[in-house]
Formats: C-alpha cells, sequence, structure tokens
C-alpha cells in the first residue's frame, strides 16, 4: 500500500507503554468487545428483515433533526459514559504511522459516504495500547485482539497482533494489516448507523445458538465494509500489486472454520460467530467490487 507521506489522522490515542503483560492466543476480534454475539434464526427472522432501510432511516431521520439512537431502547449506547474525544500525538515509529494513515484513510472514504446523503460521520478514536487497557466496555488485555467499543466509539489495537497475525496465521503484509484496521471502523459504521444498538437489543431473547448466527452476519458486514474502504483505496491508486491477495489471505486465516481446524484439529459450526474462511474472503469481495453499502446486506441474504 502507498502510504507513505499521507495525512495521519489526528484522532489517535497513543497509550502504549500503561499496563501489564500478556499475549495474543487467537486471531482477529477473537476478543468480544463490541462484538455482539447475536443470532439469526428463523425465530427472530421478521427483526433481521430490512437492514438496509434501517441504515436509510437512519440518514431520513438524521437529516429531518431526529437522532435515531435515542430511539433505540436498551441499544449499547445507552447508558455509556460520555467523554471527551482525548487526543495525544502517537510515538514517532513506522506502525503507528501506518495504521494512522490507514485510519486517515476510513475517515475519508466515510466521510465521503456519509455527506453524500446530507450527514455527518462521526470519526472514531482509535487507542493504540500495550499488554492491557481500559475502555468503555471494560478491562481488555492483549489477548482480547483488536476490537471496537460501541461504548466510547473507539477502536482499541496493539500493534504487536501484527507480529501475531504474520508469524502464527500466515497473514502478513501492510494491506493485511490495514483490512484489520478497515474491518474494525465497519463495526463504527454498524454502530452509529444503529444496526449494533438495534440488534444487541434483539439478542437478549436469542440462545446461544441463535446469537452465535447472528454474530456471524454481523462481522460479515463489517468485512464487506472493509471491502467497501479498499474499493475506493484503489480507485485513488493507493494499492500496489498483491495488496488485496493479502487481505484476502487475512480474511481466509482468521475465518472460524481455519481457526478451530489449526487449535483444535476439528471444527463446530454451531459455535462460529465470524464467519468461515470463504464467508470472509466472499463478503470482503463484495464490498471490494461494489463500494456500495447496498452490497453488504448480510441480513437479507444467504451468506
Amino acid at each position: 500500500m502507498r502510504w507513505k507521506g499521507r495525512r495521519q489522522s489526528s484522532n489517535v490515542e497513543d497509550r502504549r507503554g500503561r499496563g501489564g503483560g500478556g499475549m495474543f492466543p487467537g486471531g482477529l476480534g477473537r476478543g468480544r468487545r463490541i462484538r455482539l454475539p447475536m443470532g439469526g434464526s428463523r425465530r427472530a427472522g421478521g427483526g433481521f428483515s430490512g437492514i438496509i432501510m434501517l441504515v436509510v432511516l437512519f440518514f431520513v431521520l438524521r437529516a429531518c433533526g431526529i437522532d435515531p439512537l435515542e430511539m433505540l431502547s436498551g441499544g449499547t449506547m445507552q447508558g455509556a459514559p460520555t467523554q471527551t474525544r482525548q487526543q495525544s500525538t502517537p510515538a514517532n515509529d513506522e506502525m503507528s504511522q501506518f495504521v494512522s494513515v490507514v485510519l486517515a484513510e476510513t475517515e475519508d472514504v466515510w466521510n465521503g459516504i456519509f455527506q453524500s446523503q446530507g450527514m455527518d460521520y462521526e470519526e472514531p478514536n482509535m487507542v493504540l495500547f500495550s499488554n492491557q487497557v481500559q475502555s468503555a466496555c471494560g478491562f481488555a488485555s492483549a489477548a482480547t485482539g483488536p476490537f471496537y467499543c460501541p461504548g466510547d466509539n473507539k477502536v482499541y489495537l496493539d500493534l504487536s497482533f501484527f507480529d501475531q497475525l504474520a508469524r502464527k496465521f500466515g497473514a502478513s503484509g501492510d494491506f493485511a494489516q490495514a483490512y484489520v484496521v478497515a474491518h474494525e471502523v465497519g463495526h463504527h459504521v454498524q454502530n452509529i448507523t444503529g444496526i449494533l444498538p438495534r440488534f444487541n437489543q434483539m439478542r437478549r431473547s436469542m440462545s446461544q445458538a441463535e446469537a452465535n448466527a447472528m454474530s456471524v452476519r454481523v462481522e460479515l458486514q463489517a468485512d464487506c465494509f472493509a471491502g467497501i474502504w479498499a474499493h475506493y483505496t484503489a480507485q485513488k491508486g493507493l494499492l500496489e500489486e498483491g495488496d488485496i491477495e493479502e487481505a484476502l489471505n487475512a480474511a481466509n486465516q482468521i475465518g472460524d472454520d481455519t481457526l478451530q481446524r489449526r487449535t483444535q484439529g476439528y471444527v463446530v459450526p454451531e459455535s462460529f460467530n465470524h464467519g468461515t474462511s470463504e464467508q470472509r474472503k466472499e463478503w470482503f469481495a463484495r464490498g471490494l467490487e461494489s463500494g456500495r453499502l447496498q452490497s453488504c446486506d448480510t441480513f437479507n441474504n444467504p451468506i
């Protein structure tokens, strides 16, 4: 990815060096901070129809001066602590510069998409930490992996995860790392458009199996949103040969079936909560090819 010399985001908080020990035993998103384990069963199926209409409704209500998040009872934003956006200058190392550029590129893409609907995009902060961190979603160790917290609209990332991604999971390359960031930002888009609060409310009446099934759809949509970001990044001429393959390989290596085969030698489909390797690659590719939100409707289409 041609990232050097490009704008770095100002929405980065560097908290590295403030925590204790910890190692990564899992892949992308294995810790479930935003992770709405939510299910997609037949029982709850009627409430899942029209998810793209939910996004459209969000923009319409906002245009009328109505905050749709306040209309969602029991959503993940309800009762979340209000925090002042604290920004600090990240240490001048190449990896922090890289993720800051990637975050800036996601800001450009999603600002453009929201502005095309006459809306403002609320940019998330990215918190860089080492070993452990406190978020509005609670305490997390490095073992959590990268995560998004809807309670404070922040992406949390221990940069040593990228070493683990390359060495243990065979997913190296800067665009594999960019995919990780774009996926978590995809969860932020889900949150501020009301998708996460809505389904977090709905999961209360779901069984664990149902919750896992819906969590897969949530995660695959975030993969598709990451693909949308890659679509527009490619249009800017920022991609290099092999970049897309790096992202697809990362999606493949962190599929639930691949991870379970690697760690326990067999798969348990009912426990999947992110999607198979093929599903994750497919939905990233859909966003990449179209660049359209309508292509990312994982709730009303077969996955």
